[in-house]
């Protein structure tokens, strides 16, 4: 895992499971891909071992990871699809709105938006 900055406005647990969902959507764990050890995290951030447990078993519930009895966790094959389809669907709901209501406050166009997108390397 990489460095992370821990914020206080959530629990830390919350925090380490979107840094391992951020890092499944980003590629860096594959399906199949293993986790550091709970042991391995906590020492590595500082961390109580509980807290990253409780990371652990809330991205288990959401079957994102499995653990392999003896091995350890595991990335789930069908994690990725999930993500994105969970993500993609919040997006619409919670953020996208926000979006649509800043374009339409600052007056935007359709073509200014999409020159700006390919300007910084967009995908149009």
């Amino acid at each position: 895992m990489t460095a992370i900055q821990w914020s206080d406005g959530a629990p830390i647990y919350r925090q380490l499971k979107e840094r391992v969902i951020a890092m499944m959507l980003d590629g860096v764990l594959k399906p199949g891909d293993a986790l550091p050890s709970v042991r391995q995290v906590a020492a590595e951030y500082q961390l109580n071992p509980i807290t990253v447990s409780r990371a652990y078993q809330e991205l288990a519930d959401e079957a994102l990871i499995e653990k392999r009895r003896g091995l350890g966790m595991y990335v789930t094959e069908e994690a990725a699809r999930k993500l994105l389809v969970n993500e993609r669907e919040r997006f619409l709901k919670e953020e996208w709105p926000l979006v649509l209501e800043r374009i339409a406050r600052l007056g935007l166009r359709t073509e200014e938006l999409l020159a700006a997108g390919e300007g910084n390397g967009g995908t149009q």
